[in-house]
């Protein structure tokens, strides 16, 4: 990507190249008056009511990450603001994979899905989209422990294993949004990719540790509360971004529990409001949870049950060996003693070797093309683990260049081959090349022999942490994860643009404090021509009444209004909400905060 953008934020262009890939323009421009109209009429629906409930002062929190209540905001002024505080963000098509949406936060970057809702999904859309993620997650940004929280959530879910069955459901949620959001869609498709959905859902077995984060995840980042059972505020993104659940959320009949390790049993339906809802007293809670999550995954633990995990993954993983070896590939195969202790390890497949995150030289997928096994324990008779060993004690191994070496593991696994170099870091040897080698089991069965080259040996007497993806992402990682299923780009017909020119000169009548004397003939138009459209009569409204123009035009739209919201049920409280900030001005209410 050699004309990326880092919008000269250093959070931004620290930013490695396979997580590069999911960047797209903002293309600011593609953002119509009626989008502008949407974004503001959440936002002002938000700060009336959410002055009451949100965690922290929502002005003071949009204002700090470049956003304000009129324009959908732009991603350079946000980076510009978000940078004084060790942050960044970017744009990307919808919904991007768990593992690298966490790793954007490890890096301290927002994803920001570059669409915003249509005006038929106002109220809560299951597409991830620029209200969602910027008026939602950036303001709290700001306070120093919930920002810890998120970059820290994100390093140890960037490390979280995912089982084969999470992709597909990534996929087909992503799906799902996708086509709800699309305007031309038949309800047969939406109803195919609902049921696809839910086949998956419904048949995904135990949940992987991915799985289970998405729903701490879910219960703090995007919905979770603080404070007490009986009073609390919201931080969560979802419910700070959704004028419908914001507002629902509080009442009653939603559960309020105590947000603790407990907490992950609780799964979640994104197409559903949520039945309960969690409580936090403080911040440092989440990260407690988090700890005590985080220890009981392979990254953590190692041993056969976290090779068991990467071998169910089906996608590249990475083991790390006792000696700091980190082997990098896609496993099938492991052996165990009685003890339930590993003997060997087998990936298949381009592989690679690894030493704290930096490919080894000659070490990567090509060199490695078919997969990589190799012994893991201690050798029989000897105390010392092999990667301990000094320069002595492998003498008497009978490892020293270009000398004949037999080895016999505790396993039972034999190696017997000329030792051609010896890998060593921090006092450990950590890898050891043969050549002309024969590597055994106890039951007589090859598990290598020389004509098949040279064998690499990985060295170290356990397997102490197995996480996602690869050690050296850079080297390994090929360009591939990008789904292939994009957001749909609308086309607008001749009416639809017609309405959008009547919102744009209501946009610039009220910014300009002139031209007034259009509104009569907009009004017209409006109930002539695009009687199906609510908010464009809402802005107009709010205009006359402020300015105290035209006292029967006013009058004529209020009734109209208030006639759609009886005969339109599903306008009824959307029309009900905006006549109420209507009377009750958000930039007065936002003087009484800065007071």
């Amino acid at each position: 990507m050699s004309d990326f953008n880092d919008f000269n934020n250093p959070q931004v262009a620290k930013l490695p190249t396979h997580l590069k890939q999911f960047i797209v323009e903002q293309h600011y421009e593609r953002y119509t008056p009626v989008d502008q109209a949407v974004w503001r009429y959440v936002m002002r629906q938000n700060y009336s009511y959410l002055k009451h409930v949100a965690y922290y002062p929502y002005i003071k929190g949009l204002q700090r990450a470049g956003l304000s209540i009129e324009h959908i905001p732009d991603l350079q002024n946000m980076n510009d603001n978000l940078g004084k505080i060790g942050w960044g963000a970017v744009t990307v098509d919808g919904f991007i994979p768990p593992s690298a949406f966490m790793e954007y936060q490890a890096y301290r970057v927002l994803v920001i899905a570059a669409d915003i809702r249509q005006i038929n999904h106002i109220e809560y859309t299951p597409a991830p989209d620029i209200i969602h993620e910027s008026a939602g997650h950036a303001p709290i940004i700001a306070d120093t422990d919930y920002n810890n929280y998120l970059s820290y959530f994100g390093s140890i879910g960037a490390k979280a294993m995912f089982s084969s069955k999470d992709f597909d459901l990534y996929e087909a949620i992503r799906h799902l949004s996708i086509l709800k959001e699309a305007a031309d869609v038949q309800e047969q498709e939406i109803a195919r990719a609902e049921q696809r959905l839910q086949q998956i859902s419904e048949d995904m077995g135990e949940p992987s540790e991915m799985a289970l984060l998405s729903r701490l995840h879910w219960w703090t980042v995007e919905y979770g509360l603080i404070g007490t059972l009986e009073n609390p505020k919201i931080y969560g993104a979802g419910l700070l971004s959704s004028i419908g659940e914001s507002s629902s959320c509080m009442k009653p009949d939603v559960k309020k529990l105590w947000y603790n390790k407990d907490t992950i049993n609780y799964p979640y339906d994104i197409t559903k409001p949520q039945p309960q809802l969690f409580v936090t007293e403080t911040f440092q809670n989440l990260i407690d949870v988090l700890e005590d999550f985080a220890d009981t995954m392979a990254f953590r633990r190692g041993g056969s049950e976290s090779i068991v995990k990467a071998i169910e993954c089906k996608n590249p993983a990475t083991a790390v060996y006792s000696s700091g070896l980190q082997v990098t590939g896609v496993f099938t195969d492991m052996g165990i003693d009685q003890n339930d202790e590993l003997t060997f390890i087998k990936t298949t497949g381009p592989s690679a070797l690894a030493f704290e995150g930096q490919q080894l030289e000659d070490h990567g997928k090509f060199h490695h093309k078919d997969g990589f096994s190799s012994p893991v324990g201690k050798l029989k008779g000897m105390d010392t683990p092999l990667e301990d060993m000094d320069t002595f004690q492998l003498l008497k191994c009978g490892i020293k260049p270009f000398n004949l070496a037999i080895l016999e593991f505790e396993s039972g696994i034999s190696v017997k081959g000329i030792v051609k170099i010896i890998h060593q870091k921090n006092k450990k040897t950590f890898l050891i090349r043969f050549e002309d080698c024969t590597v055994k089991e106890s039951n007589g069965n090859i598990l290598f022999q020389p004509d098949w080259g040279v064998y690499d040996m990985a060295v170290g007497a356990t397997i102490v942490s197995v996480f996602n993806g690869a050690a050296d992402k850079g080297s390994y990682e090929e360009i591939t994860h990008v789904s292939d299923k994009h957001t749909h780009k609308v086309s607008y017909d001749e009416n639809t643009q017609k309405l959008h020119d009547i919102y744009k000169s209501m946009r610039l009548i009220r910014e300009n404090e002139a031209g007034f004397e259009q509104l009569p003939v907009l009004f017209e138009k409006i109930k002539t021509e695009h009687r199906q459209d609510w908010l464009s009569a809402l802005e107009m409204l709010e205009i006359l009444h402020h300015k105290k123009l035209f006292p029967e035009l006013e009058k004529e739209v209020r009734n109209y209004l208030e006639l759609k919201s009886e005969n339109e049920a599903e306008h009824k409280k959307l029309i009900n909400d905006g006549l109420h900030v209507i009377e009750n001005p958000v930039s007065q209410l936002i003087t009484e905060e800065d007071n």
